[in-house]
């Protein structure tokens, strides 16, 4: 499992962080630590690069915590610039420049993962690989990385690249199911209902390409948390997690994120609460996936989906 540091670092404002969120970002830490999670998930962009911020000073007043987890960072979004809400920016230049900042905010030389946060219709392959090599010439990124990204996108840049990408980082979850349906709704009506790009999870598992779900605890929709008007399958998949944590004397986080672990792909869930307690219930989750039976898997996917597969 990863950690998602996206909800640490305050609000989204310009107003600087305080120690209170430093303190919040330790906990979150600790937790994680606890819950045997050693990879740290960041972004350039989140919270306006506060996260990386407090991130850095919990590592700054934790000797020796830095040799004892991973960290990747992602760039290549860029917000509120030039008259813009948002662009994307995979430019030679840019990658550099972001790179040094999140790592002069994290307080580290370097990154073990570097992501590409979104596809850049104006990428130059070339380009990305010019500056992925010379960072890694510098020893500031040891692996490399992608998000949001298909698996025909990858194998483009893979052409320039001298080195593997590694991870591949895409919403999945029992919610979000799209990556799941794609592969069963092949000349089926209802596959024009899922826009996921077929193939994406067959090119990873080919490549060794790690699966990184993110939002895959679904927000806390099948394990607690107040949905305004929930859909009659949520409501009975909320159930049915709660059933299964009770037969297996776990918690609903851990059924949830066991069903993503199951998926043969060996899919890494990214973990983005910053409470505690719901880190510390995220702990069982791999014993879970390997308890879990195929006839469990199945109805779980099946209630969630509210309709039976093909």
């Amino acid at each position: 499992m990863i950690y998602g540091c996206m909800g640490l670092g305050g609000s989204w404002s310009p107003e600087p962080h305080s120690s209170a969120h430093v303190d919040e970002a330790a906990a979150a830490v600790d937790a994680a630590l606890a819950a045997g999670i050693t990879l740290f998930d960041h972004a350039d962009i989140y919270r306006g690069g506060k996260s990386e911020a407090v991130f850095g000073e919990v590592l700054a007043q934790t000797p020796g915590l830095r040799d004892r987890i991973r960290l990747q960072t992602k760039c290549g979004i860029r917000l509120n610039e030039h008259g813009l809400e948002g662009y994307y920016d995979l430019s030679r230049d840019a990658i550099l420049a972001r790179v040094n900042d999140s790592l002069g905010r994290l307080r580290t030389d370097y990154v073990d993962v570097l992501m590409l946060h979104r596809p850049d219709p104006l990428m130059d392959p070339a380009e990305v690989a010019s500056a992925v090599g010379q960072l890694m010439a510098e020893g500031k990124v040891r692996a490399l990385g992608v998000s949001n990204m298909s698996g025909a996108q990858i194998e483009v840049l893979q052409d320039r690249l001298e080195t593997p990408v590694v991870a591949n980082q895409l919403e999945m979850s029992l919610f979000k199911r799209a990556w799941l349906e794609s592969t069963v709704l092949v000349n089926h009506a209802e596959g024009t209902d899922y826009s996921f790009p077929h193939g994406t999870v067959e090119h990873c598992v080919r490549h060794g390409i790690t699966l990184q779900a993110y939002g895959s605890l679904a927000r806390g929709l099948y394990t607690g948390a107040p949905a305004a008007a929930p859909s009659a399958a949520e409501e009975a998949t909320a159930g049915l997690v709660a059933q299964l944590a009770a037969e297996k004397r776990t918690t609903g986080e851990s059924v949830v994120l066991g069903w993503l672990m199951k998926h043969p792909a060996g899919i890494a869930p990214v973990i983005g609460t910053a409470r505690p307690d719901r880190i510390r219930a995220c702990a069982d989750a791999a014993g879970v996936a390997a308890a879990m039976t195929r006839a469990e898997w199945y109805r779980l996917w099946v209630t969630a989906r509210g309709s039976n597969i093909p």
